[in-house]
């Protein structure tokens, strides 16, 4: 097929190649030429702006930050929507409001252009590794149709409903990732400070009733101390603000969620928004030290 992809970050850029390499022929758009340098040697078009790549393609993925940049590369002056081939379909694997997930589904399929949202689960590494978990909203058939193309980047393809319930699906996904890594951050600074050893501590947590992936994977990487980004500290605090946004226009009380919302506004306020989201335990350990004295035990560190 040919397949537009646009937002070559992080997450984005090892999706659209293994699409190249099931064979698939790429038409991209990216606002830097750094992000288009690893395509160099595949058989990638590149185009001047979204509309071109719609010009081309079959199906285009969308994988970018947040609701305004899907909203201006799908339907801005020089958007998809502006480019659009008939039977075109929309893959916005972003992760955004429900709300403007339905909002673009419906101005899409107002110029006969099909649309499913399908947000993922399971970082860079599920990314490189082909075992992203695709959560999709949108018509059934349509879903049928594409999950050959999501099947290429991911090991774990949910159709959940109708159109902006993938992005429910991802904000439950949020919610549950953003209180257990914080979860898991208190408890192991919890046991450095009380005198045992946090590794150790995991250990047993692994083998009970409170083992978790997070606790296995984000909690080995909190005890190397490997804060480089994988899924960035500035991601979970907008994804828990679209989750808060949600349940304010719902009328709904999320009290854990709402805590690690605050725990994460706090965290990126503090300059640490571009480190992974497992910085939240440098972060406690920072507060325990000030909130200590320097002489506390509190200033140690896992």
């Amino acid at each position: 097929m040919n397949i537009g992809f646009i937002g070559l970050g992080l997450m984005g850029r090892p999706m659209a190649l293994h699409l190249a390499q099931a064979g698939h022929t790429l038409h991209l758009w990216a606002r830097r030429e750094a992000s288009l340098v690893p395509f160099a040697k595949t058989s990638a078009v590149i185009h001047e702006h979204p509309a071109g790549v719609a010009q081309h393609a079959d199906v285009v993925i969308t994988m970018v930050s947040d609701s305004p940049d899907v909203e201006t590369v799908c339907l801005g002056e020089e958007g998809l929507i502006a480019g659009a081939k008939a039977g075109l379909c929309v893959i916005d694997m972003s992760t955004i409001a429900p709300d403007a997930a339905r909002r673009i589904g419906r101005r899409l399929a107002e110029q006969g252009i099909k649309f499913l949202d399908a947000p993922v689960s399971g970082g860079e590494i599920g990314a490189i590794n082909a075992t992203l978990t695709i959560m999709a909203g949108g018509a059934r058939e349509v879903f049928e149709e594409i999950k050959p193309v999501f099947l290429c980047m991911g090991k774990t393809v949910t159709w959940i409903g109708e159109c902006g319930t993938g992005q429910v699906a991802k904000a439950c996904n949020q919610i549950l990732g953003g209180v257990t890594v914080l979860a898991v951050a208190e408890a192991l600074n919890f046991a450095q400070q009380s005198g045992a050893d946090p590794a150790r501590v995991r250990e047993a947590l692994l083998g009970g009733s409170a083992y978790s992936r997070i606790l296995e994977n984000h909690g080995q990487r909190m005890l190397d101390r490997q804060f480089s980004p994988g899924f960035k500290a500035w991601m979970q605090q907008k994804d828990l603000c679209i989750v808060m946004n949600e349940a304010h226009r719902l009328g709904l009380m999320l009290p854990a969620a709402a805590a690690a919302a605050q725990v994460f506004n706090a965290l990126v306020g503090s300059g640490m928004g571009e480190s992974d989201t497992v910085a939240v335990l440098q972060f406690l350990e920072k507060i325990g030290s000030a909130a200590s004295g320097n002489n506390s035990p509190a200033k140690k560190e896992i």
